[in-house]
Parts: C-alpha cells; structure tokens; sequence
C-alpha cells in the first residue's frame, strides 16, 4: 500500500507517493519492534527482526531477517542499542561450515556508521566501530571492541577487555577502563538523540512549516553581526520567553 504526504508549495498542493516502508513483513514474519524503540524513516526493517526498548536504527539502515523458502533465521537487537545509518544487518541461508547462525545483538551496544554484521553475536556493552565488518558465526564478548574498517573473519571470537582491528582483524591491544566505562555512555547518548529524533519525525507537517517560516524570518545572527549592519531584530511573540524581572508597562 502506497504512503501518501501532502506538502504544500507556493499555496499549491502535491500528492508525493512513497512505496518505501520502513517496517515490512515477509509471508507471515513481520518485525516486532518496541514501542519505545526509534526506528528512522529511511531505515528498512524487514522480516524476522525483533528490535528492544529504547534501541535506535539509524537513517538508512537495513535489518533483514530470512524468511525463504521454509528457512527461517532472526536478527535480534537488544534494549539501549545503536545501530547507526547505512549499517547492514542480515542473517545466512547457508555456509560452508552447514551452521546457519542467526544475528544477535545485546543491550546498550553501539554500532558505528556503515558496519556490516553477517550472522554474528554481540554482546552486551560492547563497541563495533564504523565500516566495520563481522561475518558469520564471529562473536564479540561483552566490553569488547571491533575497530573501524576492521574484517572480522568467520568464527572469530573477541574476548571481553580487547580491541581488535585490521584485514583480517587481529589483536591490538587491551582496553583501558576508561574506555569500557564509555561503552555504555555512548549507548545512552545515542538513546538521548533518538528520543529528539523520534518527536521530529513524528511532528504534523503543519507544525513542521510553521517553524520553517519562523526561522528563516526570525534567524538569530551575533549581536556584533547585527550592530555592523545597523540591524535592530525582534523576537515574534511566538518564540519569546516570559520575562520574570520585566517590569510591566506605565498606563497612562
């Protein structure tokens, strides 16, 4: 079923279609996605995928479950997870191993911008850094992390504490404590952003006009910017704040 948005330019309006559909099933499996998860827009979540509370995919990315041909595999995300834009997330049909992993990704992970997870395992709190890649049957244990660009080749396993980067990817070195206690700040912080993300996206396009006017009207420049240019700028009514100590005017 097409999405229709009404968008309106210069007093006239236009229907723009859209078929893309950021949830969509296959046969009888639909994604389950929590109600307090962010899923972007432009993100495509697809098939056997179940997505926790509070996680977040990013513009552009793909999570694709398989459902073919009586094959079934899942791709799991947790609760507090990241999952930042362009990444791809899939699961495999089949191997040379005859293991058929599914992906699962635990709670409050990040994964950087363009990564691609192949029928891995992530644990929880741990870090896969942008552009990274992880094939199948590759687990990374929990307060881990896979450099960015990093190949992860199948079956590797990433103990608790280390880095790991590279093509294919080695051991690099061991994790400070500092580093491990960022972990699950930048998992916070991405469930922060999602939150400002989500009551965007979910404005009426009304509301979303509406301050387009006001701010390119109203666009706030330095004092200094304003006093060269003999600019004297005033505040609409619409964006002024209550002034407590603002006296109230004599009337005569």
């Amino acid at each position: 079923m097409a999405r229709y948005d009404l968008k309106i330019l210069n007093r006239i309006a236009f229907s723009v279609v859209s078929r893309h559909r950021t949830l969509m099933n296959v046969f009888d499996k639909a994604p389950i996605v929590d109600k307090e998860a962010f899923v972007a827009p432009s993100a495509s979540v697809i098939g056997n995928v179940q997505i926790g509370r509070g996680s977040s995919i990013w513009y552009g990315c793909v999570l694709r479950g398989l459902v073919l041909c009586g094959d079934v595999n899942t791709v799991s995300v947790g609760s507090g997870t990241n999952i930042q834009d362009n990444s791809l997330v899939h699961v495999a049909k089949s191997n040379l191993s005859g293991k058929v992993p599914p992906t699962i990704i635990g709670d409050n992970v990040t994964i950087g911008h363009s990564a691609v997870l192949h029928g891995c395992t992530v644990e929880d709190e741990a870090f896969i850094g942008m552009g990274a890649t992880l094939l199948d049957g590759v687990v990374v244990e929990k307060h881990a992390l896979v450099a960015a660009g990093a190949l992860v080749r199948q079956n590797t396993r990433i103990p608790s504490g280390e880095i790991w980067g590279g093509n294919p990817a080695k051991f690099l070195r061991k994790l400070k404590s500092k580093e491990i206690d960022f972990i699950p700040v930048s998992a916070e912080n991405y469930s922060n952003l999602a939150k400002a993300h989500a009551a965007e996206n979910a404005k009426p396009l009304n509301a979303i006009e509406f301050e387009k006017v006001l701010r390119k009207r109203y666009a706030a420049k330095d004092e200094e910017y304003d006093s060269m240019l003999g600019i004297v700028r005033e505040t609409p009514p619409e964006l002024k704040l209550p002034n407590k100590n603002e006296s109230k005017p004599n009337v005569l």
